[in-house]
């Protein structure tokens, strides 16, 4: 049983002459096996909120969720305490925007799929026997989640076999603590990337698996 939750930081603006978008764009699979890891990841994001965020002594306004912008670094290695003997691993891609090409910068949809898609192909969904749990963090309108949903299952045919069934959710970080866990570490990859800032990042990097700067050929 694979469980994958994904997440990105940043943006896909592409107008750098009168906005100010981020240079970067990354979208971060956090991939896990087995019911049991699963618990234990989700037992971790608990944890840190209970005893991190909402104190007994301190519970003026409850938090909700585990996010990688609201929390101090020593709440972030608290976090990793709590989860870094559990076997996860961690996939990324970081875009350079400023390398996509001029007529793709106007279908964004296309763009996010396409390197998600990247994404799962460097994992080793293959040897899975039971079934994929693929859960994404709601951002898309319907008309783009269905077209999501529909390019990701079409491209994985050929990677899984057709006994194994692939559920695909798109769901608020507050309903998953899953995803809440990817966006503390895409958090990560992207403050790396984006602001030079590794703080963080070494701290979980033992667990990644893959990461790259993506750099389209223009």
């Amino acid at each position: 049983m694979w469980y994958l939750y994904l997440d990105e930081s940043g943006d896909l603006g592409f107008d750098f002459v009168n906005k100010k978008p981020s240079k970067m764009f990354v979208i971060t699979i956090l991939a896990i096996r087995g019911h049991d890891n699963n618990r234990q990841l989700f037992k971790g994001v608990k944890n840190t909120i209970k005893r991190k965020l909402n104190p007994r002594r301190k519970r003026e306004r409850i938090v909700q969720e585990l996010k990688g912008t609201n929390t101090t670094i020593e709440i972030k290695k608290y976090f990793y305490n709590q989860i870094q003997n559990i076997d996860f691993e961690i996939y990324s891609i970081t875009l350079n925007k400023r390398r996509v090409y001029d007529y793709l910068t106007k279908d964004k949809p296309r763009v996010y799929n396409y390197i998600a898609r990247l994404l799962l192909d460097k994992i080793p969904i293959g040897d899975a026997t039971t079934h994929i749990n693929f859960s994404i963090d709601k951002s898309k309108s319907k008309p783009e989640i269905a077209d999501f949903n529909n390019y990701i299952q079409t491209q994985l045919k050929a990677k899984i076999s057709p006994i194994v069934p692939l559920y695909i959710d798109h769901q608020t970080s507050c309903e998953n603590p899953g995803l809440q866990a990817v966006d503390m570490f895409c958090y990560g990859i992207f403050q790396r990337d984006e602001r030079r800032k590794w703080e963080w990042y070494n701290i979980f990097k033992e667990k990644v698996a893959f990461c790259i700067t993506y750099l389209p050929q223009k």
